[in-house]
């Protein structure tokens, strides 16, 4: 005969099996969790020396080629001003002008006395001309010929004393147009029409930037100076200077300008309250983006031939120093180091701390601790310094 289940004992009969079920998941979950003590792979790299690009940075101000201060040589009111602020100007371009009616007199008046003094001139050369027959025959004395001669030698004396103070008329008179001694870009203009003017104003009139080329410049300290002297081949300082690569200027919002530059001179001397030597760099400013009182940064580059590179992404910052994860068998150490920056600004150029042959984690250092056990994953560094 057929049995048939009632439907309320099936269930009851299968809720053991459910449970059953579900504790085997939930045992088999458990078996799958990661062990937290369990050891990490980290990726290692064995330090080796090679040839590297690194640079030095320097606070550096700028200055146009040439700066001049425009300042009236004659005493007046401003009558017209011809440019602006900010204007570009040409060498011989005029700027000001200087009401010059008193020189314009004195230009007349010198003119009038050496058409006296010129007249003078003839009347004692006819003087000696008339005299000197008569001495000749005995007439008169040969004193007469002698006075009528100083007296020839006085007037012409006087018409060159003349000629003189005529032309420093007009050159007074030139002075009431003051122009530009140089190209380049007009400054503030602090004085304007109907102002009183001369030479011992307190300001000037204005200044002329000539920024066709921009000087920049830096120091460097006596430490600094001596290892650049060592290190740098030459017969003399300019010539080491010379020796020198163009250099880069890192203007003040962190852009690097487009032209290079070159570093020219350095002074002689070490300022003995800074410790300090002053260097010049000079680069081309064809379109006028850099000005006269801009700050920046010059940065010299340098080729190491045998240098220990760090991975920036290796090391971690504390209070201003610099550490590594050296490893130590199957953990790792934190050392510090000093370093420099690379050209490549990827990588740091070691200084101490470690050497060639050390091995160091260059992956996941932040969850890495004194101590931490690591299972070393070897990588190999070129292919690392490839990819910075």
């Amino acid at each position: 005969m057929k049995k048939i289940i009632h439907p309320i004992l099936g269930l009851i009969l299968s809720i053991p099996l459910f449970m059953s079920s579900c504790n085997n998941g939930k045992g088999a979950g458990a078996g799958m969790a990661a062990d937290p003590n369990a050891v990490k792979d980290y990726q290692v790299i064995t330090l080796d020396s090679r040839e590297a690009e690194m640079y030095s940075d320097f606070p550096a101000t700028l200055e146009g080629q040439q700066t001049v201060e425009i300042r009236p040589r004659v005493d007046g009111y401003i009558d017209h001003i011809y440019v602006d602020e900010g204007a570009v100007v040409k060498k011989g371009q005029q700027l000001f002008r200087i009401n010059g009616d008193q020189f314009q007199q004195q230009v007349k008046s010198a003119a009038a006395n050496v058409k006296i003094a010129e007249a003078n001139v003839k009347s004692a050369e006819m003087q000696v001309n008339k005299v000197r027959p008569l001495v000749e025959k005995d007439i008169i004395s040969k004193f007469e010929l002698e006075s009528a001669e100083y007296a020839l030698q006085s007037s012409k004396a006087s018409l060159a004393q003349a000629r003189a103070q005529l032309s420093n008329a007009k050159t007074n008179l030139s002075y009431t147009y003051v122009t530009s001694p140089a190209n380049g870009v007009i400054g503030r203009i602090p004085y304007k029409v109907g102002a009183l003017v001369n030479s011992t104003i307190p300001e000037p009139l204005t200044t002329v930037a000539n920024t066709g080329r921009m000087y920049a410049y830096f120091s460097m300290n006596e430490k600094q100076i001596l290892d650049f002297t060592r290190n740098t081949e030459g017969a003399s300082f300019q010539a080491k200077l010379r020796k020198l690569p163009a250099v880069t200027l890192i203007l003040s919002d962190g852009s690097t300008y487009s032209e290079k530059g070159n570093i020219e001179t350095a002074s002689a001397l070490i300022n003995t309250q800074t410790g300090s030597s002053n260097f010049r760099a000079t680069f081309p400013n064809p379109v006028g983006l850099l000005r006269s009182g801009s700050t920046g940064t010059i940065r010299i580059p340098a080729s190491i031939k045998r240098a220990i590179l760090v991975p920036q992404k290796a090391t971690y910052e504390i209070q201003g120093k610099r550490f590594v994860y050296l490893v130590e068998a199957d953990s790792v150490k934190s050392v510090p180091i000093k370093v420099n920056a690379s050209a490549s600004g990827q990588s740091f150029v070691v200084q101490e701390g470690v050497k060639a042959g050390d091995k160091i984690v260059i992956e996941g250092i932040g969850t890495l601790r004194e101590g931490s056990k690591i299972k070393p994953v070897p990588v190999k560094a070129d292919s690392v310094y490839n990819s910075l």
